[in-house]
């Protein structure tokens, strides 16, 4: 593709999922030689995380103000800014962003991608409904999963070929196996799980804590500790939970981690017990990171992992279930081996950061 000016908007701040896809892939196409703008569609008085993160790594962000849900003048800002920053394309990401990308590259004749990363809840209401499908129509549309653009279809009532795949793609990071097991007190030979995300209800924390309870009942002697990166309102009631259980000094609620890489290495099962989502990049990390994954059969992660091949999957909310698919391989060091290997192929194959650059460079030339 010849060198072009890309446009990313984004309308939230994170940290999130959608805000890291678009970090990996604004350095990647930086590193491909194209020019990269990071724009932020905000009410927030000031920098949040995502905006601080661009700046962080060496971009020059646009943060625009938006101050209802039909802002004229938050458009024409859009668009004096895209003439001004030269873009020559536009990369919007989720609903907000999908509507107001689409109106100013209509008014700038500037090809336009959307994608949406998976919430379900963007769909809920009809005038939401409605202005995706104007949107969709002038844009080229694509999802992070297989499940979510079905989603998108079925909801909106368009054609199966508005909307494209694009799987999330996630950088290789090396990390130190050490660092999380000496900061916990761990000898090696702990069978430590791990789960990342945010402290949110959908995220299933709260099952896993029941599921390993149920493990420390029936194994008593099998040596595990849980520790979960990531913060939110969930965080008091998966204490008590703990306490509750009998099992709080297994448990170790990190807060958010920056070393994510150095979590997952100390890791001997990775656990991603959600009630929905859409392609997480906390599951792609995992395997890449050769560990083995327990997971919920939902959304895109039957699309990447292989029930009983390269990771276990059962049914979200299933707490039994999960306990039975966590004794197992707390117990077995062997197949968690050959889960976590089966898992970082699978990766390296479908999952990187330069496969999804690639396919969303040709959507940019194409459109």
């Amino acid at each position: 593709m010849s060198q072009s000016n890309v446009a990313l908007m984004l309308e939230s701040e994170g940290p999130g999922g959608a805000e890291v896809v678009v970090l990996h892939l604004a350095e990647e196409l930086r590193r491909r030689g194209h020019g990269v703008v990071p724009v932020i569609l905000t009410r927030a008085p000031g920098p949040g995380w995502f905006e601080q993160e661009c700046i962080t790594r060496g971009f020059a962000p646009e943060r625009i103000g938006i101050r209802g849900a039909i802002d004229v003048q938050c458009l024409r800002a859009i668009v004096a800014m895209l003439r001004r920053r030269r873009a020559t394309a536009v990369h919007s990401h989720e609903f907000g962003m999908a509507v107001y990308g689409t109106a100013a590259c209509r008014i700038l004749r500037l090809p336009h991608v959307i994608t949406m990363h998976g919430n379900m809840w963007m769909t809920n209401a009809l005038r939401r409904r409605a202005l995706l499908r104007w949107a969709f129509r002038r844009s080229v549309t694509t999802a992070v999963s297989e499940d979510t653009r079905r989603h998108l279809i079925r909801t909106l009532g368009i054609p199966d070929s508005r909307v494209r795949t694009v799987l999330n793609g996630v950088p290789e990071v090396a990390g130190d196996r050490h660092k999380l097991r000496k900061e916990l007190g761990l000898a090696d030979d702990v069978v430590l799980l791990t789960a990342v995300g945010n402290l949110i209800e959908r995220k299933g924390h709260a099952f896993l804590i029941r599921a390993l309870a149920l493990v420390a009942t029936r194994v008593p002697e099998a040596d595990w500790h849980l520790a979960i990166a990531g913060e939110g309102v969930e965080r008091p009631r998966l204490e008590a939970l703990a306490h509750a259980n009998g099992i709080a000094a297994r448990v170790h609620l990190l807060g958010h981690r920056r070393d994510v890489a150095d979590v997952l290495a100390s890791s001997c099962v990775f656990v991603m017990p959600s009630i929905w989502e859409g392609l997480p990049l906390a599951v792609l990390e995992a395997m890449f990171a050769g560990t083995a994954v327990v997971a919920s059969n939902i959304s895109g992660i039957p699309e990447v992992i292989e029930d009983g091949v390269n990771g276990l999957l059962v049914a979200p909310g299933e707490v039994e279930a999960l306990a039975n698919a966590l004794q197992s391989l707390i117990s077995d060091r062997a197949r968690r081996k050959q889960f976590g290997e089966a898992a970082r192929a699978t990766a390296r194959e479908r999952l990187s950061v330069s496969a999804m650059t690639a396919q969303y460079e040709s959507l940019y030339r194409s459109e």
